[in-house]
């Protein structure tokens, strides 16, 4: 009888827990988990870890759930969101958001894509690890299920690193990637635009200053700016976008005294937020109303009263596909699904920090596909969590195989 692989036991134990895994998306799909709203969730995952026996769990002081596994110095993390979105007009979605629905082959409901799949598989993952010793020696696996993501993401990381003093070998990001394997993003930051005017009756405007007017003449020029930002050959392009609008006046009858706009500026490589910044402020219709250009500050409090101020900057990240993290889940991946795809997201995640601020190497693979992200009627397959569950379970000894190959490499 032929001698089962540790991929095929892999395989097997990730199916064997495919019910658990489906059952507990569902139940967390249930709770509804706004930003700063997280702690049901994190509460019915803290118990799903005591429940599958890992070896230490404890919430931290922001409200990210933090899960052990094994006992040695080096960490390797599996990062995953538990904030959602909202559901914005029920009228498009075709089910309930949070009672969700089943097909035979799909799992909906806001959050499944983005990213409570991701967060169920990694914890599953962590469990198959420890059915089969598959943690090597000196590591132990940490589960971060991380809060206040959609807000201001990243944050809950500056807190794991600065505040609770973790500091993982790298990270896997466990996003939606669309069966991929990624390797970087662009950067973001929120920046607000802000002129001002002078008000005075609406039926001689001439007396005044508009300010609704001279924003008018910034969004052009912005606009115009957006077209010829840089482009990166693999992150893609810098883009800026106005998302909100804001004015002042005295009356309907009134000249506006004041407008301010928000900006999601997105950073490709090579690009930065002092440049960012300096871009706007030297665009001639700014100098000439003397437009102020600041970046938004981030200040609510999280589902524990706790506020941990940061700016709105979020930095680009990429690490090389030849990097062993990269390598290492690319060798997992190939071990038990065939060849991947290298890729990168286009949206943001919690690795502005982990690699933006604090270089500690990411990759990313999670179940589920960016187009559902935000979306309504969001779902992802439901084979999504035994095929990422089951990759997880091999990236550690994956990784440390890949260390060890270069090291015997560079000695040569």
């Amino acid at each position: 009888m032929r001698e089962c692989s540790v991929a095929d036991r892999v395989r097997t134990a990730a199916e064997g827990y495919s019910r658990q895994m489906e059952r507990l998306l569902r139940e967390v799909i249930a709770i509804p988990s706004g930003s700063c709203e997280e702690e049901g969730v994190i509460r019915r995952l803290e118990e799903e870890m005591k429940r599958l026996e890992f070896d230490e769990v404890f919430i931290d002081g922001l409200g990210n759930l933090l899960g052990y596994m094994g006992c040695g110095k080096q960490i390797i993390a599996f990062d995953g969101h538990v904030d959602t979105v909202g559901v914005g007009q029920l009228s498009n979605w075709t089910f309930d958001p949070y009672e969700g629905c089943e097909t035979e082959d799909r799992i909906g409901g806001r959050g499944a894509s983005d990213q409570l799949g991701g967060v169920v598989s990694a914890i599953y993952g962590a469990r198959i690890m420890k059915d089969l010793d598959l943690i090597p020696d000196g590591v132990k696996v940490l589960v971060t299920c991380t809060v206040q993501e959609e807000d201001c993401d990243g944050l809950c990381w500056q807190y794991i690193c600065n505040e609770d003093h973790i500091r993982p070998e790298f990270v896997v990001i466990t996003e939606p990637t669309d069966g991929g394997i990624y390797r970087g993003q662009r950067g973001r930051m929120e920046i607000r635009v802000e002129v001002k005017g002078i008000s005075c009756h609406g039926s001689a405007p001439e007396r005044g200053e508009n300010a609704i007017f001279r924003m008018a003449d910034i969004l052009q020029e912005i606009r115009a700016m957006g077209e010829s930002l840089k482009d990166d050959g693999f992150l893609g392009k810098g883009t800026v976008t106005a998302s909100e609008i804001f004015f002042t006046s005295p009356a309907r009858c009134a000249v506006a005294d004041s407008c301010a706009v928000s900006l999601d500026r997105r950073l490709t490589d090579g690009e930065t937020w002092e440049m960012a910044l300096e871009e706007l402020r030297n665009l001639p219709s700014c100098r000439k109303y003397n437009a102020q250009v600041t970046l938004y500050p981030y200040e609510k409090p999280s589902w524990t009263g706790l506020v941990y101020p940061t700016e709105c900057y979020f930095p680009t990240w990429v690490i090389s596909e030849d990097h062993p993290a990269v390598e290492a889940a690319a060798k997992a991946y190939r071990t038990l699904l065939g060849e991947p795809r290298i890729d990168r997201w286009t949206f943001s995640t919690n690795a502005v920090s982990i690699m933006g601020r604090y270089k500690i190497p990411c990759v990313g693979f999670g179940p589920g596909s960016e187009k559902e992200a935000h979306a309504p009627n969001e779902t992802m397959c439901r084979d999504g969590l035994v095929k990422c569950a089951s990759v997880y379970a091999l990236i550690p000894s994956a990784y440390f195989e890949e260390k060890e190959t270069d090291d015997a490499k560079a000695q040569e």
